[in-house]
């Protein structure tokens, strides 16, 4: 009976130093590389334009003329913003005196950075599909044939922003096990 009574002290214990450390070495280089290539993203999606000249009509390809594009830009620039100022509130956070509870504010934070990436990610992908390979049913012409650079600069930016969302997938882990193993006040 006393062994497992002790077994269930030693699973009620808060993390070691040691692990609040390393979880806190891990929080801080995964905010710092989310704000990388949240940054990359943003620059690539903003600098994709091409122009051709197709039957004697010049036509401009531009990430401004999609609202997708345009939203999956915005969602970049804000989860960099909101990922510096994290960055602030992490040390914070990691005093030894700060509120416990933060750890929780902290959790949330990153799982909204972690949904509106993904949704940005999502509505470019939607529209880069029908770029690529156009919509029969609908009369909708893929563009990517004309427009080769163009869409594959706007492939290469979404390709850094699901790397942005891993990373925020990840930290948002790391955030929600720190915040569960909050010490009772």
């Amino acid at each position: 009976m006393e062994n497992l009574e002790a077994k269930n002290n030693t699973l009620d214990q808060t993390p070691s130093k040691k692990t609040n450390k390393v979880l806190f070495r891990a929080q801080i280089f995964l905010r710092v590389a989310i704000v990388g290539t949240t940054l990359s993203a943003l620059f690539v999606t903003i600098t994709s334009k091409e122009t051709v000249a197709l039957y004697g009509t010049v036509l401009d390809a531009r990430y401004s003329y999609s609202e997708a594009f345009k939203f999956y830009a915005y969602a970049n620039a804000i989860v960099c913003g909101l990922t510096v100022l994290s960055l602030i509130f992490a040390f914070v956070v990691s005093r030894q005196r700060s509120n416990p509870h933060n750890h929780f504010i902290l959790f949330v934070h990153d799982l909204f950075m972690t949904l509106l990436e993904l949704s940005g990610c999502a509505a470019a992908t939607a529209i880069g599909f029908l770029g690529k390979y156009g919509n029969s049913h609908t009369g909708w012409m893929e563009i990517c044939s004309q427009f080769g650079a163009y869409c594959n600069k706007i492939a290469a930016g979404l390709a850094v922003g699901y790397l942005t969302f891993v990373f925020l997938l990840m930290l948002t882990l790391t955030s929600a096990y720190r915040a569960s193993h909050i010490n009772q006040v």
